[in-house]
């Protein structure tokens, strides 16, 4: 599990920093000198999923989480909400620089990805207080 999480985190960089770039090429080649989502997503794919996944794996090697069948399920829901989160703001943030209104059913998507990510979270701390239960012991 410790060599998948820093894979996953690994991901979680490459997908950010070429975020990054895409914003910055992007906007130039478009002539674009607003806001957009765009402007956000290198940043949240690096805290929300390099970060979060370095964090992760720091708790995976002190309190050994994968024995958790949550523990499992956090990594599965979160990764899903993470990017399908991030997928609608890269998507939004696209239409933004294009001119194109998105409408609301993005904003729901977007949502939607937020939700689950919650729901990973919450798995992911039922988890550390079951570990944390029996180191106590």
């Amino acid at each position: 599990m410790m060599n998948k999480l820093v894979k996953t985190s690994t991901f979680y960089l490459i997908f950010g920093l070429a975020l990054g770039v895409f914003y910055r090429e992007f906007t130039k080649i478009q002539d674009f000198e607003g806001t957009t989502q765009l402007s956000v997503t290198h940043t949240h794919t690096l805290v929300l999923g390099m970060m979060m996944f370095l964090i992760v794996l720091l708790l995976e090697k002190n309190f050994n989480l994968s024995q958790f069948k949550q523990f499992n399920q956090f990594y599965i829901v979160y990764n899903v909400g993470l990017l399908l989160s991030l997928a609608m703001m890269i998507f939004h943030g696209t239409m933004t620089v294009l001119g194109t209104e998105t409408g609301p059913a993005i904003s729901g998507i977007a949502g939607l990805g937020h939700i689950i990510m919650t729901v990973g979270l919450a798995l992911l701390f039922h988890s550390i207080s079951k570990a944390v239960k029996l180191v106590q012991k």
